[in-house]
């Protein structure tokens, strides 16, 4: 019979792609992830997956079951909302702070759910730039910095959400358009258009350039558009996500390559104070912005699962 812990497997595959990174979310071996699939389709009598060069490929049958396990789950998450608010209060107040700013493509479907499962919690945005996030949490002006691993400190509870790779975003007649490629010293003597945010928090200033002693111009742009207006103007290159360029670069708006072989990669968690870690909305809202991206943004891959 089928059980709670097979549709999160089912769910958790589904999300992530790959047999391995799934079994890292459910907090199973690779191989007992395997036998539960097994036996789910064993009890069936059906395939669930077409195993690819790709990976797995939900069948018909896999599919059915895979909807059935998101309505059944989320079926129970709401039951068990109910289930706090009946025991206790869970009126109260998170106010995010985003470090990566490019996360507004993707923040406003996240609060959007959030409101809809917690309307008694005010939700807001604390804007503006901040050249140090964290410290609005120990000052009590802000309840989550979105952004990078911060350092350990006593104090502060760190929820991994997932990493994503940044590209070289440039003009489609950039000199460097044929390149498959950018390394740091294709880079040379360009103009570097970023967020106005101190450089040690510009990955690939932190990571690529000063590695390769090479130090660029730069120039400030407080929204994305006008970071990619500027780009698509010749006026520089910019490092963005590659959720954040995507839809540009299928437009033909600008073109973006992948910094080194490996490419330049970044993660984000969620910050919080551990005096409101354990607080349901807290860990629902961080639930959300996984699945959401999850689901919804290319190339990303979730990062463990939170605690």
């Amino acid at each position: 019979m089928i059980e709670v812990r097979h549709f999160r497997s089912l769910v958790a595959i589904a999300e992530s792609g790959k047999l391995a990174t799934a079994a890292e979310r459910v907090h199973v071996s690779q191989s007992a992830l395997s036998h539960q699939i097994k036996a789910i389709e064993a009890h069936y009598d059906m395939p669930l997956f077409d195993r690819t060069r790709q990976g797995l490929r939900f069948t018909p049958a896999g599919e059915r079951l895979l909807a059935l396990a998101r309505e059944a789950l989320a079926a129970i998450s709401a039951a068990e909302r109910d289930l706090l608010r009946l025991k206790g209060d869970t009126r109260g107040e998170l106010r995010v702070v985003l470090e990566c700013h490019t996360c507004f493509d993707w923040l406003m479907p996240v609060m959007d759910e959030f409101r809809r499962r917690w309307p008694e919690v005010e939700v807001d945005l604390v804007a503006g730039f901040h050249a140090d996030p964290l410290a609005l949490l120990n000052n009590g002006k802000a309840d989550m910095v979105i952004g990078s691993k911060p350092p350990v400190k006593r104090g502060l509870t760190v929820a991994p959400l997932f990493r994503f790779e940044i590209l070289a975003v440039m003009a489609n007649e950039h000199r460097l358009r044929s390149k498959r490629r950018i390394e740091a010293q294709d880079l040379a003597g360009e103009t570097l258009i970023t967020y106005p945010v101190p450089e040690q928090r510009i990955d690939l200033i932190r990571e690529v350039l000063e590695p390769a002693g090479i130090r660029l111009q730069r120039r400030t742009a407080e929204l994305t558009v006008a970071v990619l207006q500027l780009v698509a103007s010749r006026r520089g290159v910019a490092a963005l996500p590659n959720w954040g360029v995507k839809n540009y670069v299928d437009h033909d708006y600008v073109l973006a390559k992948r910094i080194g072989t490996k490419g330049l990669w970044s993660e984000l968690y969620a910050t919080v104070p551990a005096a409101i870690a354990d607080r349901p909305y807290v860990d629902d809202f961080v639930s959300i912005v996984r699945d959401i991206c999850a689901a919804e943004l290319d190339g990303i891959e979730l990062l463990g699962t939170p605690a």
